[in-house]
């Protein structure tokens, strides 16, 4: 397989009367319990030209193509796509195997130059799915993200449910391990956050005549929900800043082997959000007047499902002067009914 450099010098930008055109790259995919694979997919398939188009596969084609239908519904996976920095632009309910004809309409409509994708194979009915890109001399690969899948996620849910899995595999589970995120086999690298951090502000300079909104959570398995609530408290400022709790202090409020992904993995999927400027690590379950003095936080904006904390973190907010937004929305999908969702099929799985 070419490098990415050798690739990224195939993609260099024809110049015109001194101007640009830019490389348009289309990378498609079902992009089922959306996780920091899929954004770290779409960070590098964005390098290797100007602007990317994400087609996101409908649930009827999945169902048609796979004999079932994706965890995540259409819009709650566009959604979270939509809102990813890296993408510019989303094909919503495109087709899981692109015929020759989808791909010319693509081309002609979108202007689309090359078709990218993982560098696993993708084969339905024993058909190369992106068969017809690679005749027309239009695709590219790029390397899978290791130690993180939807399948690993799934593993990983039923451990933390103790649900969806044998009695005895769960017993086992439950005797070497505290949390399910303890699974996980995804290495995070400084180099990793750097570049998913890439072209963000950082804290010091003008920063200082900017109105910083702190909100805090576990965020865990990153789903629509999440994206509503970071949509919100971008209204309140002009920097967000985003606390994420550990993995022990998620532990604590969740209970059971919550949560499912690193604090590292979560706060992947946090900086890969457009509405979302940094991130406060290991972030505690209640602000403090620290805290607020030393980020120069001005807002702090409490979630709709804020455990125990949103009453003392209201008093120390408006103690030291700053103001309080408790957002009262309904959200359209959270962790509890994804885990019902696996818990259904499996159930239906096992009767089958």
């Amino acid at each position: 397989m070419e490098t990415n450099k050798s690739l990224k010098l195939l993609l260099q930008p024809s110049v015109q009367a001194g101007v640009q055109r830019p490389i348009r790259i289309f990378f498609d995919g079902v992009f089922d319990l959306t996780h920091h694979g899929h954004m770290n997919a779409f960070r590098q398939a964005r390098s290797l030209g100007t602007y990317l188009v994400v087609g996101v596969n409908s649930d009827l084609s999945c169902e048609t193509s796979k004999g079932f239908r994706p965890f995540l519904r259409d819009q709650e996976r566009q959604e979270v796509i939509s809102a990813c920095r890296f993408v510019d632009e989303i094909v919503p309910e495109c087709p899981y195997v692109m015929t020759p004809a989808y791909i010319n309409d693509l081309i002609q409509s979108h202007g689309i130059d090359f078709f990218v994708h993982g560098d696993d194979p993708c084969i339905v009915d024993g058909k190369d799915v992106y068969e017809a890109a690679k005749k027309a001399g239009k695709y590219k690969s790029i390397p899978r993200t290791d130690g993180v899948s939807t399948t690993d996620i799934i593993r990983r849910v039923s451990i933390a449910s103790g649900a969806l899995v044998p009695e005895r595999e769960v017993s086992q589970a439950n005797s070497k391990i505290q949390t399910a995120s303890q699974l996980s086999k995804f290495l995070v690298t400084h180099r990793l956050f750097s570049e998913f951090n890439d072209g963000r502000s950082a804290f010091g300079g003008e920063l200082e005549r900017k109105r910083i909104v702190y909100v805090q959570g576990d965020w865990d398995m990153f789903h629509a929900g999440h994206v509503q609530v970071l949509t919100e408290a971008r209204k309140f400022g002009d920097f967000v800043l985003v606390g994420v709790h550990s993995d022990n202090t998620v532990n604590q409020l969740r209970g059971s082997k919550y949560p499912v992904m690193t604090m590292s993995e979560r706060a992947l999927m946090l900086l890969s959000c457009q509405y979302v400027d940094d991130v406060l690590m290991d972030a505690p379950s209640c602000i403090t007047r620290e805290m607020i003095g030393t980020l120069q936080i001005k807002t702090v904006v409490l979630g709709p499902d804020e455990p125990g904390s949103a009453e003392e973190a209201s008093k120390i907010a408006q103690g030291c002067g700053i103001s309080v937004h408790k957002l009262k929305l309904k959200l359209p999908l959270c962790a509890a009914e994804i885990t019902q969702r696996l818990e259904k099929r499996w159930a239906e799985t096992v009767t089958r």
